[in-house]
């Protein structure tokens, strides 16, 4: 069990952050923001992806007077992303639950103090987004784009809020490689107690972008650090949630749906295993009760992993078992294996 550091809870919309709450996912739109209804299509893909929260630009005035017909049509929680114009950022305070602003982008403080005092009238939350990549310059002349120069930003602009007197705060500390990322939040993490934004920014196209996340988001997890995340991919936003979530699953900071055993394909298997994982992934892809189940193709490890699992195959020649908890409660032919460890997962899953 991962022990979560302990930060103070926020809200953005409906969704808590921090805390004791799960651990969320988020993504951002690639449409023109002022563009209603690509924008909104957009956004619904992303709620029935599973998505928690969405983050939208806001780069020009007409995205920023979009943003209230927008969250009119949205379900999931909205996020502007400010940069450089601070008044746009006053403008999507009257609509959003939520302004990310980057403080390497915004300039002098009164821009920064004026953002605050929009967010605290109307009681939503602010993110820090500290990026490498745009560090203010005092930052990046003293530490270049490192993580000691990330944390001093992040740091500084925090104490600003909190001397402002506000402290809805989260925080995300992004590079475009995994060892600055964990090291800037791993650094960061023990000096405050606000909610941390996860991602590797930039982090490229999906096979890429997987690879990072999962290195630097699961580092991060499984030493208790992240309360939200997003994984940042060139292509479908569909597949951010997806990679978020198996992120989060495999780690074991959020239980989600079945984790599938199954052995790497070599000369000892006596099954068509790619076909049989393949059919089993898609007709058990709708159960999210956490559950352990195991296909193994031949004798070497079936058997043992099958008594630790749920629900399991243990596939022989032409023939195999069906175990539950470590019991036998099938022997059948190759063909109607699957059907039955289906039906086993199903059961158990509706039981809870």
């Amino acid at each position: 069990m991962i022990t979560r550091y302990p930060t103070k809870k926020i809200y953005v919309g409906n969704v808590a952050v921090g805390g004791d709450a799960p651990i969320s996912t988020q993504s951002m739109t690639y449409s023109n923001t002022h563009d209603v209804a690509a924008t909104v299509e957009q956004i619904n893909r992303l709620h029935f992806a599973g998505a928690d929260i969405v983050r939208v630009a806001v780069p020009d005035m007409e995205d920023a007077l979009a943003l209230k017909s927008i969250k009119e049509q949205i379900s999931l929680p909205l996020v502007a992303d400010i940069h450089f114009n601070y008044k746009l950022a006053l403008i999507a305070a009257e609509s959003v639950d939520c302004v990310r602003f980057n403080p390497g982008n915004i300039g002098e403080k009164s821009r920064i103090k004026e953002i605050v005092k929009a967010c605290q009238e109307r009681n939503i939350p602010v993110r820090v987004g500290v990026n490498a990549g745009s560090l203010e310059k005092e930052f990046e002349n003293k530490y270049g784009q490192t993580a000691e120069g990330m944390v001093a930003s992040a740091e500084y602009n925090i104490k600003y809020l909190e001397d402002l007197g506000f402290t809805d705060i989260k925080i995300s500390l992004k590079a475009s490689d995994v060892q600055r990322t964990v090291e800037a939040y791993r650094m960061l993490r023990p000096k405050n107690h606000y909610p941390f934004h996860l991602g590797v920014t930039e982090a490229g196209t999906v096979f890429h972008a997987t690879i990072k996340s999962a290195i630097g988001l699961g580092t991060l997890l499984l030493e208790g650090i992240g309360d939200t995340m997003r994984v940042s991919i060139t292509g479908e936003l569909e597949e951010e949630i997806n990679v978020a979530r198996a992120i989060l699953k495999d780690s074991g900071a959020m239980p989600d749906g079945l984790n599938i055993i199954s052995c790497p394909t070599c000369g000892r298997i006596e099954a068509d295993l790619v076909t049989a994982v393949a059919e089993i992934e898609k007709r058990t892809a709708h159960i999210k009760t956490p559950l352990n189940v195991s296909v193994m193709g031949c004798v070497v490890n079936a058997i043992g992993e099958a008594a630790h699992a749920d629900v399991a195959i243990a596939y022989g020649k032409g023939k195999g078992l069906v175990m539950v908890k470590g019991e036998v409660v099938a022997n059948l032919d190759e063909a109607e294996l699957v059907d039955r460890f289906v039906h086993e997962v199903e059961e158990m899953a509706a039981k809870g």
